[in-house]
């Protein structure tokens, strides 16, 4: 595995530590961990910068799906400064998944994210 390949995967890892936190405390630490300061995560239901609205925006996906994990769906891709990956929301208990995307994000040279740029490939009928 080159470096690079390294620090995107690295840097999805923690992406997703931030998704899967539950308890307050943790999602704090987990987006501060993932996230530069001002970064920003825009998707077509959200347009938020700063730690404190990317925790609000996780913690209402929890709120919305409670018992479901997001977990990484293929292969992470980068060049540059910049990573894309496909994502699914899953059940704990059954495995389904009914929500899917893909994210492109943007790495600061502490390897943390400056921007989040979600698209949502599935979402279920009236979500």
């Amino acid at each position: 595995m080159s470096a690079n390949t390294e620090r995107y995967e690295n840097a999805v890892a923690r992406y997703f530590e931030a998704w899967n936190a539950r308890e307050p405390e943790a999602l704090a630490k987990a987006v501060a961990a993932a996230w530069a300061v001002r970064g920003t995560y825009t998707d077509p239901l959200a347009d938020v910068r700063g730690h404190e609205e990317i925790a609000a925006v996780v913690a209402a996906a929890h709120a919305r799906f409670p018992g479901f994990l997001f977990r990484l769906s293929g292969a992470v891709d980068g060049h540059h400064d910049t990573a894309r990956f496909s994502w699914e929301l899953v059940s704990e208990a059954g495995g389904a998944a009914p929500v899917a995307g893909s994210d492109v994000i943007t790495l600061d040279a502490q390897d943390r994210i400056t921007s989040v740029l979600g698209f949502l490939d599935r979402v279920p009928a009236g979500a």
